[in-house]
């Protein structure tokens, strides 16, 4: 496994995590100088914040912890690709790197369909890795949204919008 993967695998534990709660299952690892300084997932359901992505509980705490609001010399890995506000936030925090698992369709904004990363209007870009334990990180947001929707089918089961079933 290489460096890359072992802290994927840690940003899908914060996923699993997410979905034990009834969470859209997405986990965020923030990364500086091979430390782990900050690890998250998605709170938006418990929280009743729709800033709650895993993504910025991460910046947030990485900051905190390392007294600062430039986060470079960081990598942020995610489980699935940022939405434009996660996206924009890693421009703002100076991130230097982002490795992200799975594409996310509606709502990526670091290539799918579009890219903050690397928008030369704004006033920094950061590196972005795709694909990075992909599988798993799809799978596990597809194996979520179809219990979820097994549970409504039988009146079961209130959670995530499923709208907003692909994003973070």
């Amino acid at each position: 496994m290489n460096t890359d993967e072992r802290f994927m695998a840690i940003a899908l534990d914060e996923a699993r995590s997410a979905a034990a709660l009834g969470e859209v299952p997405i986990g965020a690892v923030l990364v500086c100088d091979g430390e782990v300084i900050a690890r998250a997932h998605n709170l938006r359901e418990s929280a009743a914040d729709p800033t709650a992505h895993a993504e910025l509980i991460a910046v947030r705490e990485a900051a905190v912890r390392l007294g600062r609001w430039r986060l470079s010399g960081c990598i942020l890995y995610v489980t699935l690709e940022p939405c434009p506000m996660c996206a924009g936030a890693l421009v703002n925090a100076r991130i230097d790197r982002l490795v992200y698992g799975a594409p996310d369709p509606k709502a990526g904004a670091v290539g799918t369909l579009m890219d903050l990363s690397a928008d030369a209007r704004l006033n920094h870009r950061y590196e972005v890795t795709s694909g990075v334990l992909e599988e798993e990180c799809a799978g596990l947001l597809t194996q979520f949204f179809r219990e979820l929707r097994a549970a409504r089918a039988a009146g079961s089961a209130p959670g995530p919008d499923e709208g907003q079933e692909e994003t973070g």
